[in-house]
Formats: C-alpha cells, structure tokens, sequence
C-alpha cells in the first residue's frame, strides 16, 4: 500500500454522498498518492466541471496533489480501465455500485467487469467507517493443493498486514473449507477434522510468516461466499482484503467467483487483489488494444 503512488477514483457528481472520495483522501493522507479524480460522464456540461473544480480545491487545501478527468469510452468499466492505464494508477477506489437481482440475472454487474478486467486493485467502498485501529481481514483460499491460491494468498496477506500496520489496526486471517466428500481419493478430503487441520495448518504457515498471532486465525467449513461475510462482521472489520482472478465467459457469467459473489453480503470495504502473473497478462492484453 505504500509503493502506491496514484490513486484513481470514480466520482459521480449527481450523487449527495462521497464516500470513496473522502476514503481516497484518508488514503492519501498516509501514503503521499496523488490523487486522480475521474468522472465518468459521455454528456459532461458545464456544472459538471465546475463541480469537480470545488471538490479539488479543499483537496489540495489539504496539501494532497489531485487532478481531475472527465471522460466516457463505450462503458461504465472500460472507461475505468482505460484511464487507469493511461494515468499509470495502482489502485482505483470507487463506491460499490449497488445491483438488482435481476440485472444480475440478465447482465454481468459492471463491478464484476471492472474485477475481471482491470489490472489494478481495485477498493470497493461501502461505507465511511474509519479504519483506524479496525480488524483488517485478509480472506484466502487455504486448499493445500491449490499452488496458485497460494500464491495468491501472499498478495491478499502482505496487503492486509500492511494496511493494518497503516491503520494501527489487527490483521485477522480467514478461510473457509469445504464439506468432506466421502468419494473423494484424497483421505483428507474425506473427513472434517482433518480438513480443518490442513486448511489451519496453511493458514498457520501464512500467519508465521506475516506475524500473525495464532489466535486471529479463523478457519471453519462453509463456502467462503457466507463464512467471510459472517466473520467480517464478527470481528467488525472496516475492509476485507481478497483476491479474484480474470474470469470470462458463460461460466463467469453464472457463478462469477467469490469476491463477486460476496461483494453484496459484506458490509466492509472490499479490496480485491490479482495475483501478479494475472495483472501482467491483463497488462499485455490491454497495451494491444
């Protein structure tokens, strides 16, 4: 989070409420970013500018360095991805678009978009609660034989103890195992205890690694999609730190993965995380558009 240099934030300027603003803020407050404010408008008019024009000035009263943008290509998610890429921003922070079960149904949520396509971070804010001396979940898929997760894993868990050492907060580790299925070949598959013991074992391994204390470890069974909400609001955390991977196709289009599907069950912030060889291959892909 401190080798953040700028930070891209998607504002609407027709909506009373600016949480991701004011979070984009209080980010670069601690981490110098620069601030590069997008709005997202194809029939921009003249308030338009000239509201985006007195929200920079208290800004940069604030000693932040903040600029601002206008722009619209073809969609709500490609507009994003192409100004991130043209500003070179590390993180876009924009507020969680709420979605009707049947737009969902019919469309692919243009928060689901910008998750699978962007190489960035991407922060989700749902609400103005501080971080500040707040419990940071970091939320992982600790299956043993998953390499790729576990790889993952390292982004999601060094961002989160990152930001909690930021904050002055806890960092809380999180996964959720599956049910024992008896036809499986693997005899740790088959049993409960002994897939929790796997999955606590990995999730140890992480913790020792990031000095975590042992006991802010929560492995349970469940599918992550309702464990992590419901520990997220146990422990009250102001943001969960996950990870997502590029997803496309009818597939995507039905199951999503399970930062998207558990974006409208968490009351927290959402950060979502790609693991590098991702963010690179999306790099490339969008350098030959």
């Amino acid at each position: 989070m401190q080798a953040i240099r700028k930070l891209l934030v998607v504002v609407d300027t027709r909506k009373p409420e600016h949480t991701a603003l004011n979070r984009a803020c209080a980010i670069a407050h601690v981490t110098g970013s620069q601030l590069h404010i997008l709005c997202c408008n194809p029939h921009p008019d003249e308030e338009t500018h000239a509201v985006l024009s007195d929200w920079c000035e208290p800004i940069r009263a604030q000693g932040l360095s903040v600029t601002k943008h206008i722009h619209w290509d073809h969609s709500l998610h490609e507009t994003i991805i192409k100004v991130q890429q043209a500003e070179q921003c590390e993180l876009v922070i924009k507020d969680a678009r709420e979605e009707s079960e049947l737009s969902k149904v019919v469309f692919t949520p243009s928060d689901w978009k910008l998750l699978r396509q962007c190489p960035a971070g991407i922060l989700l804010v749902k609400n103005d609660k501080p971080w500040e001396n707040g419990n940071i979940l970091a939320a992982v898929d600790a299956d043993p034989n998953d390499g790729d997760h576990q790889i993952l894993n390292d982004v999601i868990i060094s961002h989160a103890r990152d930001i909690a050492g930021l904050a002055d907060g806890e960092c809380h580790l999180a996964s959720a195992h599956p049910a024992p299925m008896l036809s499986s070949p693997d005899p740790v598959y088959q049993l409960q205890d002994a897939l929790q013991k796997k999955y606590l074992e990995v999730c140890s391994g992480f913790a020792e690694k990031y000095h975590i204390p042992a006991d802010h470890i929560h492995v349970e069974e469940g599918p992550a999609s309702s464990y992590i909400p419901h520990i997220a609001k146990k422990l009250d955390a102001p943001l969960v730190v996950i990870g997502t991977v590029a997803r496309s196709g009818l597939k995507g289009a039905i199951i999503g993965n399970t930062a998207e599907q558990i974006i409208d069950s968490l009351d927290a912030d959402i950060l979502t995380l790609k693991p590098t060889h991702v963010m690179e291959t999306l790099e490339a892909a969008l350098s030959h558009k």
